[in-house]
């Protein structure tokens, strides 16, 4: 059993968080540590700093994501010296620095690059004795991740740890576990039972459009390509904190007729991801890790539409490659892309079974299960 473990994310986008969650709770669950907690990085940092990472994410995801790309291909090169921006963070990061240099906790897990970087110079100077632990939120690792001092790095895919082999990392200090997603994905749950509890449609296709926790996105863009299915098909909307759009897309939703070929079920911010994600058939918009995971375990296909550029039109050259996706990159199209496969069982059934391939539904509890062999070592 481990003694006092930090969990480490920043609320840079959902995911980070998300996954942070879910190693929390497969922690708790496994009864793994005498001690754990889980904090947001950020909470530690001053407001302008807290308010570049989050907000300005969002509004540059929302207004600008070629921006964002453009930064998320500058800023990978292995070999960049990064004194210059491990400065920045060391003065914008104070507060977490006394923080962690008072708690002293025997495993850092980190679930976002900026708190590993923190650790990783604190380690190196002799302040900080902990066991860094990296989990990568992406399919590929970014070369924001790379740090000198941990103790084992757990990534999404094989191909992955094979880049991080070739950049010098050695074989046993990095595990294919897959993104750690809510343990609950792993619990197996009825289709036709659960299209029930939710009063969604069991004869047809149910199509699953989700705009993520913070609610960024377009996704009413979506709604009405979708609308001119020639299959029959319920579309579940996930608006997350988005109050604007939820009340457009509730306006959109009753305008429908109740026997029309596509019906709408538009949702808030909801608990219940998993149970609407095993509902469903197909997933509609961005490929955030998180969210791929998530899919993944519930065996969704993903029809990706707009990546942001950088990590998730990386995603989706993944999920591409292995058969478990197809791309739209011009919407009034969806509708016929959509129809097309589900014209095509055999092709259906090759994909989703891609997808199971794919599948971590326990990387959470998996990587907790690394975490203990490292501690004590057999």
């Amino acid at each position: 059993m481990m003694q006092n473990v930090l969990i480490l994310s920043a609320s840079a986008g959902a995911g980070h968080l998300r996954a942070a969650q879910a190693l929390e709770r497969a922690i708790t669950e496994m009864g793994a540590a005498q001690s754990v907690h889980h904090i947001d990085t950020l909470e530690y940092t001053n407001p302008l700093f807290r308010r570049l990472y989050s907000q300005a994410y969002i509004e540059m995801v929302n207004r600008m994501p070629e921006v964002l790309g453009w930064l998320y291909d500058l800023q990978d090169d292995p070999a960049k010296d990064d004194r210059l921006q491990l400065a920045f963070d060391k003065l914008n990061t104070r507060p977490f620095v006394k923080l962690l240099e008072q708690y002293q906790p025997e495993v850092t897990v980190c679930t976002h690059f900026l708190p590993a970087r923190i650790i990783a110079w604190l380690t190196e100077k002799g302040t900080l004795k902990t066991r860094q632990a990296i989990v990568v939120t992406d399919f590929d690792v970014h070369a924001q991740w790379l740090c000198s001092r941990y103790e084992h790095y757990f990534v999404a895919l094989d191909e992955t740890r094979a880049h991080m082999m070739e950049l010098g990392f050695p074989a046993d200090k990095v595990t294919v576990s897959g993104i750690p997603i809510d343990p609950v994905f792993a619990v197996p749950k009825d289709q036709r039972a659960l299209r029930d509890k939710y009063g969604l449609r069991q004869d047809g296709a149910v199509i699953l459009i989700s705009a993520g926790g913070f609610g960024v996105g377009k996704i009413e863009s979506l709604i009405k390509p979708l609308l001119r299915l020639r299959h029959r098909a319920h579309i579940i909307a996930i608006c997350g904190r988005n109050k604007e759009l939820k009340a457009q897309l509730d306006a959109l939703a009753a305008g429908l007729a109740p026997d029309a070929q596509v019906v709408l079920k538009v949702v808030g911010y909801t608990t219940e991801m998993d149970e609407y994600m095993a509902a469903s058939d197909l997933v509609v918009g961005k490929p955030g890790g998180l969210t791929t995971s998530e899919a993944l375990a519930r065996n969704l296909i993903f029809v990706v539409v707009s990546p942001i550029p950088g990590q998730e039109e990386r995603n989706a050259d993944h999920l591409l490659e292995e058969g478990a996706a197809i791309r739209c990159n011009n919407l009034p199209v969806l509708a016929y892309k959509i129809d097309r496969l589900l014209d095509d069982p055999s092709r259906l059934a090759a994909m989703r079974a891609n997808v199971q391939r794919l599948a971590h539904p326990r990387a959470a509890h998996d990587i907790v299960a690394k975490l203990l062999t490292l501690k004590n070592p057999s």
